[in-house]
């Protein structure tokens, strides 16, 4: 029998590669970028068509490459940045597996245009799926220009399992966003179809942070600066009260390089530990150095996974460093040691009333004293009334005190009791405004009766009694569903009813958020929005609609539309099922939320005129039923 074993071609070889390597046009982008700074560039331009799908073009300065180098850079394993395997514990550069080029090769059509500060020419070639199509001399300037066409075109699955073009190009701005904040003494541009979305110049950490998010973000910014003998720790962290509920503004860098930890997120998060709402997460951008001898980057083939080697360490040295920040500029809450409570226990128990009269009534002599004597600011009428006012409601309330206790006695003396008549069992009841009386006479306490009426659990659930038990309401997640279907409907018919705004409101956003906005405004504008373009990252908001209205800040709306839309587009839904199920989010009544019995009703009778009232659009259930029967079991056993 022949050998069955053998080596794989090269080209089949960097098409298993490129599946962990290149997973989407973002993978590209993040891969060609670093091979430009770790060229020396300091002018970085990103070019990209239909999201990454037709053209990702990167253009740098850097030192360019020899006509033996452009040719070798496609083949696997072939890296400029490593010598020997001890080079392996000393990696500063961005790149070293020598894998990227040959896999982006292996799926793509490739143009490479490269040439040295000291050759007069310089070279192109063209590679398509791992084979070299044309080699020859060119005129081009220094540094290098790599045109990537057609991704995945030899591998049309891959290419069926690409997102949507909003996602991609999400992608496409958070990678060039990491590679731009951990570079900030660099130049950088970004264009997408002709229109350029980033134009970001040379400068620190805080112009490139408000660069990169917008001015806005300015205030938002408190310095860390933490250096020890082990780890170096700088950056930014954001202030508490500019927590947002979604994620997507949490950054961290070890020696430049962009990483993925949870258990640094948790180090960061306990520093913020009773500063944020729970639930929110705050914005941070934080910069470790540390020697490349304690961390292991060949992790992974993405490098956004580091092994540190102590990272318990590393973890108090950051948590640390962040509550250093938050205490230095004022941030973190202060106790007031001095501040005492209107009532306390001891004051309220009655061994104690006596002290807490005299305490009342030296309160009020004080304050009527006081007030003789302050006469200053207002005017003397002004401060005599308060004053009087005040002495009088200290009198009627320390004789309210006083009498509620002057039956107690000394505790000898037991309670006695009038007798009660036999015929009524040895029962009595008291009329009073909130009894009824039944047709025979007698009374019922309100206690006593059915109840009818739906009421509010905590804040956040609604009982309502039906025939053979009760429901129990989620009531934001039933208003969802009553919204969801409500803006549906509206899309469909495009009636919705807008409230314009006394004065126009200008909304200047991030880049991202504002490719995000203008692909919503067709729809949002059905909706009852009257928002418009105003510059390349601005828009005006002319008017909202009727039922949010009055309610928020126009700002704070779009804010939670635009988070809401992010987060589901990688569900795949269309336009108009996503801005509904946006606007439904940020528009439903949030819980702990109080609601009069009327609201309450409404909200009901809604929820049952859907046509699915089970379920939220997020798929979360809107109601449980409760049987009497199956209550009655549970007390049974």
């Amino acid at each position: 029998m022949s050998d069955i074993i053998q080596l794989l071609p090269d080209a089949i070889a960097n098409q298993i590669a490129a599946g962990e390597v290149i997973q989407r046009p973002a993978s590209v982008v993040k891969e060609l970028m670093e091979n430009a700074i770790d060229a020396g560039a300091d002018q970085i331009q990103l070019i990209i068509k239909d999201s990454g799908k037709s053209l990702i073009q990167v253009i740098d300065n850097g030192c360019g490459m020899s006509e033996t180098d452009a040719r070798m850079c496609f083949e696997r394993h072939a890296t400029s940045k490593l010598r020997q395997a001890d080079d392996l514990n000393h990696i500063r550069t961005m790149g070293f597996r020598g894998e990227a080029m040959a896999t982006i090769a292996a799926i793509a059509q490739v143009e490479l245009k490269t040439r040295r500060y000291a050759d007069e020419l310089g070279v192109r070639l063209v590679m398509e799926g791992s084979v070299l199509k044309s080699q020859e001399p060119c005129q081009c300037p220094p540094g290098t220009s790599i045109g990537v066409k057609n991704l995945f075109f030899n591998v049309p699955a891959r290419r069926n399992f690409l997102k949507s073009n909003s996602v991609e190009m999400r992608h496409i701005l958070d990678e060039f966003q990491r590679i731009a904040l951990a570079h900030p003494d660099l130049f950088f541009s970004l264009h997408h179809n002709d229109s350029e979305t980033y134009h970001l110049p040379s400068g620190n950490t805080r112009q490139r942070l408000v660069g990169i998010f917008g001015s806005t973000y300015n205030q938002r910014l408190v310095p860390v600066t933490e250096d020890t003998d082990v780890l170096e720790v700088s950056g930014f962290v954001g202030k508490p009260e500019f927590a947002k509920k979604s994620r997507g503004e949490q950054y961290f860098f070890v020696n430049r390089r962009y990483i993925k930890s949870g258990y640094l997120h948790h180090a960061v998060m306990t520093a913020f530990e009773e500063l944020i709402v729970k639930g929110t997460q705050p914005l941070y951008v934080l910069f470790l150095q540390i020697d490349p001898a304690r961390i292991d980057v060949n992790v992974h083939p993405t490098k956004q996974e580091i092994k540190f080697d102590d990272e318990k360490l590393v973890y108090n040295y950051l948590k640390v460093a962040v509550r250093h920040a938050l205490g230095q500029y004022s941030v973190t809450p202060s106790l007031d040691f001095e501040q005492e409570g209107s009532f306390s226990a001891a004051r309220l128990a009655p061994d104690n009333r006596s002290s807490y009269f005299d305490t009342i009534e030296s309160e009020a002599t004080a304050n009527r004293s006081g007030g003789s004597r302050n006469t200053s600011g207002g005017g003397e009428g002004g401060s005599s009334g308060l004053t009087v006012g005040s002495s009088q409601r200290d009198r009627h309330n320390l004789e309210n005190w006083q009498k509620l206790y002057e039956d107690l006695g000394n505790g000898d003396e037991s309670p006695t009791f009038p007798e009660l008549p036999e015929e009524v069992g040895g029962m009595i009841t008291i009329e009073s405004q909130f009894s009824e009386r039944q047709e025979d006479g007698s009374l019922v306490s309100p206690g006593f009766r059915e109840i009818k009426e739906p009421y509010q659990l905590h804040n956040r659930y609604i009982v309502n009694s039906i025939k053979s038990g009760f429901l129990l309401i989620d009531q934001q997640a039933a208003h969802e569903r009553i919204l969801y279907e409500k803006y549906l409907s509206t899309l469909a018919t495009q009636q919705a009813a807008s409230q314009g705004q006394l004065f126009a409101q200008t909304l200047e956003l991030s880049p991202p958020d504002a490719v995000l906005l203008t692909e919503m405004l067709p729809q949002l504008n059905l909706l009852g929005f009257d928002i418009e373009t105003f510059g390349q990252h601005a828009f005006v908001i002319n008017g909202l609609p009727a039922e949010i209205a009055g309610k928020q800040n126009e700002a704070a709306i779009i804010d939670q539309l635009i988070s809401q839309y992010r987060s589901q587009l990688d569900l795949k839904l269309d336009a108009r099922e996503n801005i509904a199920r946006a606007m439904a989010r940020s528009a439903a009544t949030k819980r702990g939320q109080s609601l009069t019995v009327p609201e309450m009703q409404l909200l009901i009778n809604q929820l049952f005129a859907c046509e699915n009232p089970l379920r939220s659009p997020a798929g979360k259930a809107c109601l449980l039923t409760f049987n009497l029967d199956d209550l009655e079991r549970q007390f049974a056993e």
